[in-house]
């Protein structure tokens, strides 16, 4: 997994469990720069990528999406799996 300094992350695809394809879908909800992700909420970025896209991601999107805006807001770099039990749990609260 990548270990970018969250300071120098200038780019979608340097931000840890972020590859071309997450990059797009965040670019999809206009999302083009790491900063942008700061006081995002990951099952919203969820819905709406479903609803642009058209069709059902995979549940585990949104623990890429925690992931990410965990790292942004000052959190350490963690794999994405690492956020599954907060949004099975959170899912079940809804």
């Amino acid at each position: 997994m990548k270990n970018p300094d969250r300071d120098k992350v200038a780019r979608l695809v340097e931000l840890p469990n972020i590859g071309k394809a997450m990059a797009a879908d965040l670019q999809l909800l206009g999302i083009d720069h790491p900063q942008q992700l700061i006081g995002k909420e990951a099952f919203a970025l969820y819905k709406e990528l479903c609803k642009k896209s058209g069709k059902r991601h995979d549940p585990c999107v949104i623990d890429v999406f925690m992931s990410v805006i965990h790292f942004m807001e000052g959190g350490e770099p963690l794999p994405w799996w690492s956020f599954t039990d907060e949004r099975k749990k959170r899912s079940a609260e809804l």
